[in-house]
C-alpha cells in the first residue's frame, strides 16, 4: 500500500516544475525579451514575483508533508493516510492558484489551512503507526 503515497508525492513535485516551468516563462520579457512588448514593458512583471514566492513555498511547509509520506511508508499506510495527502497535493494546487492569480492574502491563509491541517493530520498518523510498531 505504500506505492499510493507515491503517486502525491509525484504529484507535488509536477507542481513545482509547472511553477518552474511557468517562472521561466515569465521571466522571458526581462532575461531573453521574448513577449516583450513593442514599448519594451515586461507583460509579465506584476506576477513574476508571485510566481517566484509561490516556488519557494514549495519547499517550506511540504518538507514535512514529505517526511510524514516517507515515515508512514516504512510503518504503516492507511487509507487515511493517502486521503490526507492527496488533501494536501489539492490545497497547494489551490493555494498557488490564489497565490499566483490574486493579491488576496486573507484567502490564501484560509486555504494554506488545508495544507496545514492535512500535514498535522498525517503526523498524527505517524505518531499512531509509531506507537503500534515493536521497538527493537
Amino acid at each position: 500500500m505504500s506505492q499510493f503515497l507515491i503517486i502525491p508525492m509525484a504529484a507535488h513535485v509536477a507542481l513545482a516544475v509547472l511553477l518552474y516551468v511557468l517562472l521561466t516563462a515569465a521571466r522571458a520579457p526581462a532575461v531573453w525579451g521574448i513577449g516583450r512588448r513593442p514599448d519594451g514593458a515586461h507583460p509579465w512583471a506584476s506576477v513574476e514575483p508571485r510566481i517566484s514566492a509561490n516556488l519557494s513555498n514549495q519547499f517550506e511547509w511540504p518538507l514535512l508533508f514529505y517526511a510524514a509520506c516517507l515515515i508512514l511508508m516504512q510503518l504503516q499506510v492507511t487509507s487515511s493516510a493517502i486521503v490526507l495527502a492527496w488533501i494536501f497535493v489539492a490545497g497547494r494546487v489551490l493555494h498557488s492558484a490564489v497565490q499566483i492569480l490574486t493579491q488576496n492574502v486573507r484567502l490564501r491563509g484560509i486555504v494554506f489551512t488545508i495544507n496545514f491541517l492535512a500535514v498535522l493530520g498525517m503526523w498524527v498518523l505517524v505518531l499512531m503507526a509509531a506507537n503500534r510498531s515493536p521497538v527493537a
